[in-house]
C-alpha cells in the first residue's frame, strides 16, 4: 500500500512525507527534477536564439 495509517499522536507534514516508502523519495525527486528541466528548456530556447 502506498500510503499507511497515520499514527503519529500530531499530524503534520513531515510525518505525511514519512508515512509511505516511496512519498519522500518521489516528492523530493519531483522538487528537484521539474526546476531542471525547466532551466534545460530555458537555456535550449536561448541557445537557439
Amino acid at each position: 500500500m502506498f500510503f499507511t495509517e497515520m499514527t503519529d499522536v500530531v499530524p503534520s507534514v513531515y510525518a505525511w512525507i514519512n508515512q509511505g516508502p516511496l512519498t519522500l523519495s518521489i516528492l523530493l525527486h519531483t522538487l528537484i527534477l521539474l526546476p531542471m528541466i525547466w532551466v534545460y528548456k530555458s537555456e535550449k530556447k536561448k541557445m537557439s536564439k
